[in-house]
């Protein structure tokens, strides 16, 4: 009996991987022909920039162009890690290699302790590493909502006021249909601007999460949770793609190609959408401004932990269920020394990631947000919103909801639309309750002169607000008199009309944990079938209806209503 040999990958990193997946992809896409050459390999080759690999490349066909790629995506590695790729791609090997031997080669115990086994005698304890994973994600996500705060009133101030008034008076010098003005304000200002407002905020956070990651901290983490992951079958090698799914849940779906079990890898993928990704963020902090003030970081926090809980019981059950596990395999992962991050790699990091968020806006939420104008006015001349046809269905839809304490047709429709993208609830919400107002709207004479000076100076003060927020996190030190107070948007004040504190809690615990976006639901069919990206669908959605019951309701029996 023969035994077919275990597929076998390293794993060089997140910024490396994506570089190879690019390459890899480029191959299917101009059909090239990688003959006897195993395909990672010749991409990594590729980016490596090994001679004799280039030439016999260059002489195929389209090699010009995969050459041109790979330097590119090797230069783009270089300027963020700041070595060159064979070097980066050699330290992870020998970091493997490294690996393996300190796990079987038994040394005499050296005297030598360096200050990173002194912090990982802490982080990496077998009873205090999990506290501290969560209590550094505490912190991450108070330092999101506190320091960007005074940036989300200011962009909100920005894009509400000059901008909005801006457009307002072009549009009344250019003799336009009334449609087209209502089009371009309610509908596009209102949509994509309030999803905007949040950019401060995403920036922070993916600073953060590049501070943590460069630092070597990230490997820790993956290693905190093998124990807590192999509870549900699994182990920390798949805990890495759920980080990544703190991003954006599409690439951390490709990321589980590094592990070799084809059941841990689609264990996995099921798993990742449950992990808070980044378009869920404006939906919490419009909501957690809105109801709870300075406590909205621990809100906002405690979402991100229930995502992991849910996700760990979820892979309790598939696991007992349809997808019990095979062979256990080996967890071997280095863990690279401390390192002080690089500020350029960080901030490089920091804006490809709210540079695509920003396109998002620019596209899908710009296309979502004119497609909602229109079906909020349709039947054309409809004075009631909820007359409309988006109204009608979301009205229909809406009784779903009642036992979660959200039953009005508003959020129904902001839930059905968020399907395209969850960023998309905050921009629906936007049109419904500031876009739907028929009151004439008063244009502000324009100075743009002081509205630029404005402008200015409210960043400025922006600022100012936030270097006190961080510095008061120092034990002792209080720059906030007052403790941390936000500015009330409008659509604040508009949600606070339609949920109760509880009810917002509820909402937020089900847009967490339903249905996951059309490019989740993509990848998760591109990499496992069309029958797993329907039950990734399906048994979300169920979970998120049963967790914000459970909230909702219970909230309830315990006096909270």
């Amino acid at each position: 009996m023969s035994l077919a040999p275990t597929l076998f990958k390293l794993d060089y990193g997140g910024k490396i991987e994506r570089e190879i997946e690019k390459l890899t992809t480029l191959f299917d896409e101009v059909e090239f022909d990688t003959g006897r050459y195993p395909r990672r390999w010749l991409a990594l080759k590729l980016l490596e920039a090994d001679a004799d690999i280039l030439a016999r490349v260059q002489s195929m066909t389209k090699g010009e162009l995969i050459i041109e790629r790979a330097k590119r995506g090797a230069e783009h590695v270089q300027s963020m890690l700041g070595d060159d790729f064979d070097l980066l791609t050699a330290d992870r090997r020998y970091g493997f290699i490294n690996g393996i031997v300190r796990q079987t080669l038994h040394r005499p115990r050296l005297d030598r302790i360096t200050l990173t086994d002194r912090i990982d005698d802490i982080v990496t304890h077998k009873w205090f590493g999990l506290p501290v994973f969560f209590a550094v994600m505490y912190i991450v996500f108070r330092l999101v909502i506190d320091v960007s705060s005074p940036f989300l009133d200011w962009t909100d101030a920005v894009i509400n006021g000059p901008i909005a008034n801006w457009l307002r008076f072009i549009l009344d010098l250019v003799p336009l249909p009334a449609w087209i003005h209502s089009l371009i304000i309610d509908g596009i200002v209102a949509g994509v601007g309030g999803v905007l407002v949040f950019v401060p905020g995403l920036l922070i956070l993916y600073f953060f999460l590049a501070l943590l990651e460069d630092s070597g901290y990230m490997s820790r983490a993956a290693f905190v949770m093998d124990r807590f992951m192999r509870v549900v079958g699994l182990h920390g090698k798949s805990f890495i793609p759920m980080i990544l799914g703190f991003g954006c849940a599409v690439p951390a779906i490709y990321a589980t190609r590094t592990i070799a079990s084809h059941r841990d890898r689609l264990l996995t993928a099921l798993l990742v959408p449950l992990m808070s990704c980044s378009a869920r963020l404006p939906v919490y902090v419009v909501f957690g401004l809105a109801f709870f003030g300075a406590r909205a970081g621990t809100v906002i926090w405690a979402m991100y932990a229930l995502g992991i809980l849910v996700a760990m019981l979820a892979g309790m059950v598939f696991t007992r269920t349809i997808l019990k596990p095979d062979a256990t395999s080996a967890f071997v992962l280095e863990l690279p020394p401390y390192r002080r991050p690089a500020l350029k790699s960080v901030l490089i990091h920091m804006w490809e990631n709210t540079r695509e968020f920003v396109r998002k806006a620019g596209t899908m939420i710009l296309y979502a947000s004119v497609v909602m104008w229109v079906l909020l006015n349709l039947p054309w001349g409809v004075v009631d919103q909820r007359d409309s046809y988006f109204g009608r269905v979301s009205g229909a839809i809406s009784p779903i909801f009642a036992p979660l304490g959200f039953d009005n047709w508003e959020t129904g429709g902001a839930l059905v639309s968020g399907f395209m993208a969850k960023e998309i609830v905050v921009s629906t919400m936007s049109q419904i309750y500031l876009g739907g107002e028929k009151t004439a709207q008063v244009v502000e004479p324009v100075d743009l002169g002081e509205d630029l000076i404005g402008i200015v100076q409210g960043f400025w003060d922006a600022c100012v607000s936030s270097g006190k927020i961080l510095i008061s996190i120092i034990p002792g030190v209080n720059l906030v008199n007052d403790g941390l107070t936000s500015e009330d948007t409008a659509l604040s004040l508009a949600l606070r009309e339609n949920f109760s504190p509880l009810s917002a809690v509820a909402l937020l615990v089900f847009v967490l944990l339903y249905v996951p976006c059309v490019a989740t639901l993509g990848a998760i069919k591109h990499e496992f079938g069309t029958s797993w990206a329907v039950t990734s669908a399906v048994y979300q959605t169920v979970v998120a209806w049963l967790v914000a019951f459970v909230v909702y309701q219970g909230g309830h029996v315990l006096g909270f209503g």
